[in-house]
């Protein structure tokens, strides 16, 4: 490696050490010419796929609007900052172990919709609600009463109380009969 002091074309390493997510490893060089020390960081570089959005542009998958994603979605909810990055390399690794050279972006969307529902629910509501463009409150009650039913009854707080739920299933039915 290059010294960036005085360009000098070969330094050596004078301590190595994994970071703590085990994901990098930080290298202490010192420059035979000059005697500078300096620090480098070493991290594997893996070719990500492809994201082949709605309208059929194809992008390089970008972590950074990944994390901007969970960040909206989880705005205001009491979230841990670990465990949002944890959901974030869950989800690129995910991207990676798909195998694919192009993703579609819909299936980003569900490796992210798996994750925020382990995180928080209603931030998994408000990513739904978005990604499956919800038109009226109907979409959202709907969504409610799925994520209600996949859930342990232990697990959580009821997102909607037993009289709201009964008025949704009521007002769905009275408005089916109408439609026939």
């Amino acid at each position: 490696m290059h010294c960036p002091f005085c360009q000098h074309n070969d330094t050596r390493v004078i301590d190595s050490r994994v970071s703590e997510d085990g994901a990098t490893i930080r290298r202490r060089r010192e420059c035979e010419a000059c005697g500078e020390r300096f620090s480098t960081l070493e991290t594997v570089e893996l070719k990500l796929p492809s994201i082949i959005k709605g309208d059929g542009r194809r992008e390089q998958f970008d972590a950074k609007k990944l994390r901007q994603g969970f960040d909206r979605a989880l705005q205001k909810r009491p979230v841990a900052e670990e465990q949002v990055e944890a959901a974030v390399r869950a989800v690129v690794h995910a991207v990676r172990m798909s195998g694919e050279r192009e993703l579609p972006s819909r299936r980003v969307g569900e490796f992210v919709m798996d994750e925020l529902r382990k995180l928080d629910h209603v931030a998994y509501v408000r990513f739904a609600s978005v990604y499956r463009s919800f038109q009226d409150v109907d979409d959202f009650r709907e969504e409610i009463e799925k994520l209600q039913r996949s859930l342990p009854s232990s697990e959580q707080l009821p997102l909607l109380d037993a009289a709201d739920a009964a008025a949704a299933a009521h007002g769905r039915v009275a408005e089916r009969s109408k439609k026939r």
